[in-house]
């Protein structure tokens, strides 16, 4: 943005044998200081005022150009706007980027630096995967968030519940090279091999196909003790199989698991499960809570931003009946949306209040970048944490090898998250 603002501000262009091509040309040859005392004659006495105005300006610029790299941030005041239809969280008012709090207050380590840098090193990584069209599987926001947190955490073994063509088996792989993985997923990845490309992990133990078993009810201590884990702290696991994630982190916190990453995070009124982001969705809590009122603010905004953002959901797609807004129009859906399963606000309450018992850190994963660099058409802007390249920094997208991606790969952003998780009470 700085730059086209410099570029704004060049003296006369000129052309290729070197002329001058700046319309004064054609005026007459009036002196500097003889232009400026006329100037001057003419304003009279607003120039000081004149003068103030242009340095204030020049001061915003420089103030705006130091924030326009920044890295996931709840804050209203840290995100902008370039667009009159891209968006800050105060666009709802009150509703914008809610998260669940954790029981003390506890954050990831990682800064915006280590973002930056990891990114830089997974580009060419990611240009080498298998799966160059991943359609209905993760994109490159994803891929880089579940590379970066397992090369951060260095895990002694991986679990994954979904992979399907097994591009995240291939992720995982590339962040950890010689640990074991375990993969559970209804069919196996090599099934995939026949009509085009997939990826089959020699390291890693496959329940699937006609030995699938669902996460719930694996004998995990059999699983640990194969596998020689001794301490559960030193396992992550990543769900990408589409259920209710209240049950699989319930069914984790069971096994005794404490780091999980949820790829589909889906944001109130969308999706096909019943995720974190939508149990958190609470009034209580800062960028929470929905209005189903048809002449609100809200529901003008809504319907302004769907005309922009696929996954944007009106008022009508927000609320089911007796104003529900919770989950997807009031329903707890499951297993890949065959179960949708109505309920109260007391039971969504209830569900926000035991999750908070339990989370120690709850992270959502930033936007690789902002819609005008990615040019991505389906989140809202105004839903989700600030880019780590936000928009306006092409300089710095181009840098990081980003303008070498498809542009398609940056559609596929869900509100990833990870969390660290024990009992209630520890």
């Amino acid at each position: 943005m700085l730059e086209r603002i410099h570029s704004m501000r060049r003296g006369a262009q000129f052309n290729e044998e070197g002329e001058d091509d700046d319309e004064s040309k054609t005026r007459k040859n009036v002196s500097l200081a003889v232009r400026v005392t006329i100037l001057m004659s003419k304003i009279g006495f607003l120039w000081p005022l004149i003068l103030l105005f242009v340095t204030l300006l020049l001061f915003s610029i420089v103030m705006l150009s130091r924030r326009l790299v920044c890295v996931s941030s709840y804050e209203p005041s840290s995100r902008m706007n370039f667009f009159g239809i891209d968006g800050l969280e105060s666009d709802f008012g009150s509703l914008g980027v809610p998260w669940c709090r954790s029981k003390h207050g506890r954050t990831v380590e990682w800064t915006s630096k280590d973002l930056l840098k990891s990114l830089e090193e997974f580009v060419p990584i990611y240009e080498t995967r298998p799966i160059k069209n991943n359609m209905y599987g993760m994109g490159f926001d994803h891929s880089f968030g579940l590379w970066f947190i397992t090369r951060w955490l260095k895990p002694d073994l991986m679990i994954e519940s979904g992979a399907f063509k097994g591009h995240s088996t291939w992720v995982l792989r590339q962040a950890m090279p010689d640990k074991p993985i375990v993969s559970l997923t209804p069919r196996h990845p090599e099934k995939y091999l026949k009509k085009g490309p997939a990826y089959v992990d020699r390291n890693c133990t496959y329940f699937a196909g006609k030995d699938f078993v669902d996460f719930g009810s694996v004998d995990w201590g059999r699983v640990m003790k194969k596998h020689g884990i001794t301490d559960v702290n030193r396992v992550l696991i990543f769900f990408d199989d589409h259920q209710n994630e209240l049950k699989r982190l319930k069914q984790a916190l069971k096994a005794g698991f404490r780091h999980l990453i949820f790829e589909d995070n889906y944001d109130t009124g969308t999706g096909d499960h019943y995720s974190l982001r939508q149990i958190c969705d609470q009034f209580y809590i800062r960028g929470g809570g929905h209005s189903c009122f048809r002449d609100s603010d809200e529901a003008r905004i809504r319907m302004k931003r769907k005309l922009f953002w696929e996954k944007a959901v009106d008022i009508q797609e927000l609320c089911g009946r007796g104003e529900a807004w919770w989950g997807v129009r009031g329903e707890m859906r499951d297993n890949f949306n065959h179960s949708n399963k109505a309920m109260s606000y007391a039971e969504h309450f209830q569900n926000s209040r035991f999750v908070e018992s339990v989370l120690d850190v709850y992270w959502e994963l930033p936007p690789v970048a902002g819609p005008s660099l990615t040019h991505q058409t389906r989140y809202d802007p105004a839903r989700v944490p600030s880019p780590i390249v936000e928009d306006g920094r092409f300089g710095l997208f181009q840098r990081l090898g980003l303008t070498r991606l498809e542009t398609f790969v940056f559609n596929g952003y869900t509100q990833m998250v990870y969390l660290q998780i024990s009992e209630p009470g520890s």
